[in-house]
Formats: C-alpha cells, sequence, structure tokens
C-alpha cells in the first residue's frame, strides 16, 4: 500500500516522454493497478491518446469516473480550470497524475504547481516521471524536448529495454546521468515498474542520488560533453534569507531560461526547520518542512539542472548567502 503525502495536499505526479515512448501503457497500468488508491488522471488529449475503452464509463463529460474509482478527465481547455473542477470532487481520489503529450515541454506543467497560490495549498509536486524509448531515442537525442523530459525528471523509465543491446542500454544510462545525475533511473520492458517507483516518491532525496552515484557532490564529478547537465553545491552554515532571495532573482533574470530546475534543501538563520526548495526556469517555490532532527548535520544542498551553467560562479554566488 503506498502511503499519500499528507490528508491535505494531493500529491502529483507529471507523467512526460518522447511520442511512443510507453506512456499510454503506463497510464493504463496506473488505472488499472491494485495500489489501494484512489487516482484521477488528466490526459492532454483524449483522442489521441488512446486510454483502454474498458475503463471508461463515459467519455463525452469532460471530467468522468472510471468504473474502478478512479477519475479520469482530458485537457482539452486550461490545466488550472480543470484542477479546480477536480478538486471539488476531493474526496474521490488521492493522488493526480497528469500526461502531458510527446512533444510537450514539461516546464508550463511543472511550474502550476509553484505560481498559483491555491494550487500550492491544495496540491504537492511529487515527482516528474519521463518516459525514454530505448531503441529510438537516438533519433531525436539532439531536439530541446527529448532533452528538456529527461532534464525536468524526477524519475527515468528507460522503456523497450528488450529492444536493444546491453552496451546500447549502458551507453544510454550513462549519457542520462550526465544530463541528470538526480534522476532515479529504472530500465522497464512494456512500461512495467512497481507502483511504489511511481507514486508517493516524495521526489527530492538528496540522500537517495547520492546512493546512485556516491561522487555525484564531489566538484569534478560532471562531464560536460553534453549540453544539458546537472551541478551540485553543498554548504555547511547558514543561510541569510533576503541575501539568497536577491542572488535568486539576479540569476534567474540573467540565466533562467538555462536553468531547467532547481531543487534543494535549506538551513536558514534562526530557523529550526529545513526549508526544501524547487524551481522551474524563472519561477521557484520554498516550503518550510519538518524539523532538523538533532543527529544530523545541518547543511544546504542545492542542485540546478541545465544547459551553459557555470558551476564555479554558481558556487561562489551561493556562498555569497551564508549568514
Amino acid at each position: 500500500m503506498i502511503t499519500t503525502q499528507s490528508s491535505s495536499t494531493v500529491p502529483v505526479t507529471v507523467l512526460t516522454g518522447y511520442l511512443g515512448s510507453g506512456k499510454t501503457t503506463l497510464l493504463n497500468r496506473i488505472l488499472t493497478h491494485e495500489h489501494g488508491l484512489k487516482v484521477a488522471v488528466i490526459v492532454n488529449e483524449f483522442g489521441e491518446v488512446g486510454i483502454d475503452n474498458q475503463l471508461v464509463i463515459d467519455a463525452n463529460e469532460e471530467i468522468f469516473e472510471m468504473n474502478n474509482g478512479c477519475i479520469c478527465c482530458t485537457v482539452r481547455g486550461d490545466l488550472m480550470r480543470i484542477i479546480g473542477n477536480l478538486m471539488r470532487r476531493r474526496d474521490k481520489f488521492d493522488h493526480l497524475v497528469i500526461e502531458t503529450t510527446g512533444l510537450a515541454d514539461p516546464a508550463p506543467v511543472i511550474q502550476t504547481f509553484f505560481v498559483d497560490e491555491d494550487m500550492r495549498e491544495q496540491l504537492q509536486l511529487d515527482a516528474v516521471v519521463t518516459l525514454v524509448d530505448a531503441k529510438h531515442i537516438w533519433e531525436h537525442w539532439d531536439s530541446s524536448e527529448a532533452q528538456e523530459q529527461i532534464a525536468f525528471a524526477d524519475v527515468i523509465l528507460i522503456n523497450k529495454i528488450d529492444l536493444v543491446t546491453p552496451e546500447q542500454l549502458d551507453e544510454l544510462e550513462r549519457r542520462i546521468g550526465g544530463m541528470n545525475a538526480m534522476a532515479k533511473v529504472y530500465r522497464t520492458r512494456n512500461s512495467e515498474l512497481g507502483m511504489e517507483a511511481l507514486l508517493g516518491v516524495k521526489a527530492f532525496d538528496l540522500q537517495r542520488a547520492l546512493e546512485i552515484d556516491p561522487q555525484f557532490l564531489s566538484e569534478d564529478a560532471h562531464e560536460h560533453d553534453e549540453s544539458v547537465y546537472s551541478v551540485a553545491l553543498v554548504e555547511s552554515g547558514e543561510v541569510d534569507g533576503t541575501k539568497l532571495e536577491n542572488w535568486m532573482s539576479r540569476l534567474l533574470q540573467t540565466q533562467g531560461t538555462d536553468i531547467f530546475r532547481m531543487k534543494g534543501i535549506l538551513n536558514f538563520a534562526g530557523e529550526d526547520h529545513r526549508f526544501v526548495f524547487q524551481g522551474v526556469h524563472m519561477i521557484f517555490d520554498g516550503t518550510r518542512d519538518r524539523l532538523w532532527k538533532p543527529e544530523e548535520t545541518r547543511k544546504n544542498e542545492l542542485v540546478f539542472i541545465g544547459r551553459n551553467l557555470d558551476a564555479e560562479k554558481l558556487r561562489e554566488g551561493f556562498r555569497a548567502c551564508m549568514a
């Protein structure tokens, strides 16, 4: 049984991936799986998605209930309006999955959860899940959509692994790791993956990234041969909130389009709670998290994923924000 984040906020999974990567198959799995959760799904354009007809009771209205108690709806209109309508049925579901079209940059969808005050109170981004077609990704590796989908991901499914050689898989995983060292990567066939790896994963977890790659935080860990890569900063001490805000504003004004995703855990001066921080391009959002545990070392950990990032300059800028 998967636990939800808290009774007040609905965890949201954003599902993305290039055309033909296996999103619809994964969506059908989520909707038919006995995971003990009632899931609401928003799909970008119902007509082209072709979700299993057996699941659908009445596809004529914008929001409809599946016969297994899940809710489904189509984004023919504005995402925020649809979510608003869905939230009136808050008692009907525990988790929201939003599927973006294969050619979409996931950023605007993710930003929705940071921008609107009501959204922030009611919903919490749980994870961005990206499917990568192991066989065909190379044909559009250089496209901005494919790169952005990988860069924004918290969880990546390298799918259709039965269609390529083990060597090709290793190379693909290496290149994905160079672009986004934070993401948890799984190798899958027919989009088969346990629900606990997809729903309720509370995506920002630096500890997990370190388990995947203990070198993640070392200064020279990242190969910069790809145009998109990650930069990680770790600093002990306390952060001055005002300095940080000023630095962030300047940084995003000058480099916001190149910074796809930012995530971090911060230790603010005079504050006993951890501060969890997330951003997409020019929009960022922070929430007060749990109390620091007595046995924890209080430190600041920030990760930037994007292109044309100057690691040294970022490090200097962040150090200047210390109290």
